[in-house]
């Protein structure tokens, strides 16, 4: 018997329960994984609360990312070895493959041998991140040196691989984030000029950083009334890379400056990545050597441990986070009869 995190409503933080259910057995195809630490996103946020678009089937559990050792593998898998620590990247729906859980199974296209020099909790905080970055940033967008690239959300775990991503094809990095608290650690974590959009102008500080041409790629996951300002404040034949909707309120825009800017506006998810063999071979590819080269880390905001997965939500929906939350779990957890 393991502890799986679920859910039998949907709701706040405090409809999350631990609740000791048998050990899965990998299926053809399959892998087991006993976890040490769990990645914590706004998706499993959604998903708790049946906002994500996928509604979740009751008892549910939830979880995209999870870090640990494999204990066993299905038929036809090839590659893995039992004791072989893994990390798993989002290419599954939660209700197929939920991974928050100390015993969990994913199927095998989805789980890669990390660089052995991070830790558990650092695996667990890469691939969401770091390949919804590459995928809208490189993939997408075609970010080269010399972009401009503006980064909404940027203290998020995605804001800030995107900071690394930008940085490691030679563009430099704008990062937008609602106020002024979190500017030094955004600076910090790399971005070479910070707006707090509730603050400052937001056109008028693009055009003054980049001598009146502006952005040539922006990364934004709210939308909303704010996607008006930075149409203004993209460059000609500037991409704009949509990847979430944290903002639903109307976005009004201007669509003779679309026209006349030669603007690309492109709705980008990570799945269109992850479930393509080729694109997500390639990411991965992207990030292992990012990771191995130094160039690409993870920053980890806070952890909690498994008991604590209710006040891990309750952080997340804070939003005051800089960086991923993790979750951990004792390596002797999910071994019981």
């Amino acid at each position: 018997m393991s502890r799986a995190v679920r859910f039998h409503q949907t709701g706040g933080p405090e409809v999350l329960r631990l609740e000791e259910i048998p050990d899965p057995t990998p299926g053809t195809g399959e892998v087991l994984i006993h976890t040490r630490a769990l990645g914590l996103n706004r998706a499993e946020s959604m998903f708790r609360r049946g906002e994500y678009g996928i509604d979740p089937v009751f008892p549910s559990g939830l979880g995209y990312e999870a870090a640990g050792v494999i204990a066993a593998v299905g038929e036809g898998v090839t590659g893995f070895r039992v004791g072989q620590a893994v990390s798993v990247v989002p290419s599954f729906t939660m209700t197929d493959y939920p991974v928050h859980g100390e015993m969990v199974l994913a199927p095998a296209h989805a789980v890669v041998a990390h660089p052995e020099r991070l830790s558990f909790e650092e695996a667990a905080s890469v691939w969401m991140q770091f390949v919804t970055a590459y995928g809208g940033l490189v993939d997408i967008a075609g970010v080269r040196p010399g972009d401009t690239v503006l980064i909404s959300a940027a203290s998020s775990s995605v804001g800030l691989a995107a900071i690394q991503v930008a940085h490691k094809a030679g563009a430099r990095a704008i990062a937008l984030t609602r106020t002024g608290a979190k500017r030094q650690q955004l600076l910090d974590a790399g971005a070479d000029a910070v707006i707090a959009t509730s603050e400052e102008d937001i056109v008028a500080r693009v055009r003054e950083l980049t001598g009146g041409q502006g952005a040539r790629v922006i990364f934004d996951p709210v939308g909303g009334p704010a996607l008006a300002d930075l149409v203004e404040a993209a460059a000609h034949e500037a991409v704009i890379v949509l990847y979430g909707v944290l903002d639903r309120g109307p976005a009004p825009l201007e669509v003779g400056t679309v026209l006349f800017k030669h603007l690309t506006l492109r709705g980008f998810e990570l799945f269109e990545i992850t479930t393509d063999d080729e694109r997500r071979a390639a990411a991965v590819e992207y990030v292992r050597e990012g990771l191995a080269k130094g160039e690409l880390t993870p920053l980890i905001d806070r952890t909690f441990p498994l008991d604590a997965i209710a006040d891990a939500h309750r952080h997340l929906e804070a939003g005051g986070q800089v960086g991923k939350i993790v979750v951990t779990v004792a390596p002797g957890a999910g071994t019981s009869s």
